[in-house]
């Protein structure tokens, strides 16, 4: 690994439908970053999902996690944490000579694979949102907090 390069990505990707624009939780703009919530441009967007939403459940969600280590210990990567949830996916892995987008994007289409294999629901439709977050984790402090986040600080909230 190069001086230049990341000590790790922080990657997050959402299911199909759960993170919509104008989200009450706040949301995401490319080229703006986090956005207040607004009601009528999230329910313009529901009113526009062309498949219902299907949260994973935890046999889908434990699928999900072998992969995510299967493709890391395929590829070389350092999995630091994988993390599914109900609604998305948290992932800290070091990617030597990989770019963020790029580990990204061998990810989510492996994941996609597994959960289709098994689960027949999710043939012919999508099961994550498009593109997905990845951040450069650049010191061992900040590395520390995205794992603290992806991790524990999910299961505090009580989220699944």
């Amino acid at each position: 690994m190069s001086n230049d390069e990341p000590l790790a990505f922080f990657i997050t990707f959402t299911v199909y439908g759960t993170f919509l624009q104008g989200d009450a939780r706040w949301w995401r703009s490319r080229g703006k970053g986090s956005q207040q919530p607004q009601p009528k441009l999230e329910r313009w967007h529901r009113d526009r999902l062309n498949h219902d939403v299907i949260l994973l459940n935890d046999e889908q969600r434990a699928a999900v996690q072998t992969e995510i280590e299967r493709l890391c210990v395929f590829r070389g990567w350092k999995l630091w944490k994988a993390n599914p949830r109900t609604n998305h996916v948290h992932v800290v892995v070091t990617a030597p000579g990989y770019a963020g987008a790029k580990v990204r994007d061998q990810i989510k289409p492996n994941c996609t694979r597994v959960i289709r294999e098994s689960w027949p629901v999710f043939v012919d439709r999508p099961v994550w949102t498009v593109g997905g977050d990845w951040q450069c984790v650049d010191t061992e402090e900040e590395l520390e907090q995205v794992i603290l986040y992806a991790g524990e600080a999910q299961d505090r909230m009580e989220r699944k």
